[in-house]
């Protein structure tokens, strides 16, 4: 059965943009352009254009025309990290470093710390009454540059009452809260629980990561949710990671450290 019009014309554009002919950034032709080159009508070639961007290797610019998208090559994140160490969030230290398993820098932003009242599903992981004040810690998270993730990470405000007062402190905690916490309350961070969600991003996330208004393209948002030595709620952390730029590992018993370049995926 032959394919119809739209898509022998979207085969071959997605052709020429897999094998380079139309690389990233690349302006198409004029829809007219589009229509005379391949004889074909208005409506056919809107729909292959269509095509094209439900696939994810076109975006539409409104007064400009269609690119080609930018591919970016994801980040992998291990889930399952040591729950003891220093750091203890989703992914590498929240400061500029280097990555060099994946020869990436990563960067964020200086926490925006607020005092607020819990709401229902953060008081309710917190283990927390609804409306008790809380600390929320955020942080917007770069790869090379690129938007990578928002994170913020709530904890009671007992801490600070009983003398971790640096939470409420608009400046990372090195080596990170982990440590932190243990050595200002003695509370030791023993395992967390991930809650893994996938959803379409809200208005300013797809603002901030780029992402396509229309929901095609979207979000894990990933809660962990850290107990202490008595197995009471520590810390709440909640991070959303857009789909076309993070990939994920979760290690189960004794397994070499993962290598990009031996990656089959």
């Amino acid at each position: 059965m032959t394919n119809p019009m739209y898509r022998q014309i979207a085969e071959d554009l997605r052709e020429q943009i897999e094998s380079g002919g139309l690389p990233p950034g690349h302006q198409l032709r004029t829809e007219l352009e589009l229509r005379e080159h391949y004889g074909a009508s208005r409506n056919t070639v809107r729909d292959a254009i269509k095509w094209l961007t439900t696939l994810g290797l076109v975006e539409t610019k409104p007064g400009q025309g269609t690119f080609v998208v930018s591919k970016i090559n994801p980040y992998v994140t291990t889930l399952t990290a040591d729950p003891k160490g220093p750091g203890g969030d989703i992914g590498p230290a929240s400061d500029a470093v280097a990555d060099e398993t994946q020869n990436r820098i990563i960067t964020s932003t200086d926490p925006q710390v607020e005092i607020q009242k819990a709401q229902a599903s953060v008081a309710r992981r917190l283990s927390i009454t609804e409306g008790a004040q809380i600390i929320s810690r955020h942080q917007r998270r770069y790869i090379d540059g690129t938007p990578w993730s928002l994170q913020t990470s709530f904890y009671p405000m007992e801490f600070v009452l009983k003398g971790a007062s640096r939470l409420i402190q608009a400046d990372d905690i090195q080596p990170g809260t982990v440590s932190y916490l243990a050595e200002a309350l003695d509370l030791q961070q023993v395992g967390y629980r991930d809650l893994i969600k996938v959803r379409a991003p809200e208005v300013t996330e797809a603002i901030f990561f780029s992402l396509p208004q229309d929901g095609r393209v979207g979000v894990f948002e990933i809660f962990r949710t850290a107990f202490d030595q008595t197995y009471m709620p520590m810390r709440l952390t909640v991070t959303v990671f857009p789909t076309d730029r993070n990939e994920f590992i979760i290690n189960v018993g004794d397994v070499p450290p993962f290598d990009p370049s031996t990656d089959d995926t």
